[in-house]
């Protein structure tokens, strides 16, 4: 499992192709948080309205993986990949020349961002396919990195807000989305192993499985608690501490960066030491973070550093799951990490829409961050639950080379 040997298992042009268009596609997908509070400003828009504005690009998402999913065994990754590109940059390009106006136009904005963030659904079968079950963890956790671009949105967005107006910000993003929709078309190659399409009653049969619903809950909890804060952390900082734009986006931006680059880590990790152990320990901090958080820090700072830790815990508990994920349904890898990547971001939304809303009826964001600390710890009660089973069966080592 050395480098050598992962450099040679695998094809690193679609590797690098998988990241790209996964890190450009995330970056729009949660451009309407870091642009949160000059659009909240221009809009005059309530708490609850702001939250759910974020949170719907993270909702349609949710959903939208699942029928990227089936595509990516319908149609292959990269088809699959290219339509979606070409449909979010359409979408922003309408949006930069038309303008949005109204609280209902975002809503529907926020529909069309939706299929960046369904990018899931296919950068990782993208990838995966070419990966061994020994180098998943690495595989999967360098292409999923890519949500590093939300990072990238946090850091850069408001500034350019600032310096040309939010609704412009939609037309500069398409300078870079253009360019690694080239790279993409040019490096991108589906993995021989693409499994036949299947019927749509095939697919829905993985729901038969309690398996699937298990991974499904435990993304909801680590992805969902990432793109959650991704999505909501500066209209959280401005609102809390009294930060602008520009400095709340770049508070937000460290702790994003702390998540997404600590994935593929969270991925080695697993691979060395097993994706359920790795889980573990995930779980137990986040929900301790996430508590201390919730108690409300007095100080800016504080909740940055508590914010840092919290998102390295769920950043790595990203990479942990899918090390485990494709051990389990690897014939079935396309319309699992539709589903999984589904249930991620309606964890996202979750948390998203209920801060706004708990601000706006509680006067504090208190509840949902300490709602999301319990579903932590809920998880981590549901992993100990099944990780006997898991390793005496589809993990035991007569059955995958890989350590669960």
């Amino acid at each position: 499992m050395d480098k050598k040997s992962f450099l040679q298992s695998g094809h690193a042009p679609t590797l690098l192709a998988a990241f790209l268009y996964f890190d450009l596609a995330f970056m729009v997908w949660v451009i309407l948080g870091p642009l949160g509070v000059q659009i909240a400003q221009d809009l005059q828009l309530t708490h609850a309205q702001r939250g759910l504005m974020v949170a719907t690009p993270v909702l349609a998402g949710a959903i939208l993986r699942l029928f990227m999913g089936l595509l990516v065994d319908h149609l292959k990754p990269k088809l699959t990949g290219a339509i979606g590109q070409v449909v979010v940059m359409a979408a922003l390009f309408y949006a930069w020349q038309a303008g949005i106006h109204s609280y209902e136009q975002t809503l529907v904005f926020g529909l069309f961002l939706g299929v960046a963030g369904a990018s899931f659904a296919v950068a990782l079968p993208l990838a995966s396919r070419w990966y061994p079950a020994e180098h998943q963890g690495k595989a999967l956790g360098i292409a999923g990195a890519g949500n590093s671009g939300t990072a990238l949105a946090a850091l850069l967005a408001p500034s350019l807000a600032t310096a040309y107006g939010w609704s412009n910000v939609f037309g500069i993003v398409l300078v870079p989305l253009a360019i690694v929709f080239v790279v993409y078309l040019v490096l991108a190659k589906d993995a021989p192993e693409c499994p036949p399409p299947k019927r749509l009653v095939e697919y829905l049969a993985v729901l038969k499985d309690k398996d699937a619903w298990w991974f499904m809950f435990f993304y909801a909890v680590t992805f969902g608690g990432f793109v959650g804060l991704a999505s909501s952390l500066t209209i959280y900082f401005n609102t809390q501490y009294g930060l602008d734009a520009k400095t709340a986006g770049f508070f937000t931006a460290a702790c994003v960066f702390a998540g997404s680059l600590v994935r593929p880590i969270g991925g080695g990790v697993a691979d060395r030491i097993g994706g359920i152990r790795s889980l573990t320990v995930m779980y137990a901090l986040a929900a301790i973070f996430l508590g201390i958080v919730s108690i409300g820090l007095s100080q800016a700072w504080m909740a940055l550093s508590v914010f840092v830790l919290a998102m390295l815990a769920l950043g790595m508990g990203n990479g942990a799951v899918f090390q485990l994920v494709p051990q389990r349904f690897r014939k079935e890898i396309g319309v699992m990490t539709g589903l999984v990547g589904m249930a991620g971001g309606v964890g996202g939304f979750w948390l998203a829409s209920s801060l706004g809303y708990s601000r706006q009826i509680t006067g504090s964001y208190q509840a949902g961050f300490l709602i999301f600390a319990v579903l932590a710890i809920t998880a981590l009660a549901g992993l100990t639950s099944v990780k006997t089973r898991w390793r005496t069966t589809w993990g035991a080592a007569t059955m995958t080379a890989a350590r669960i």
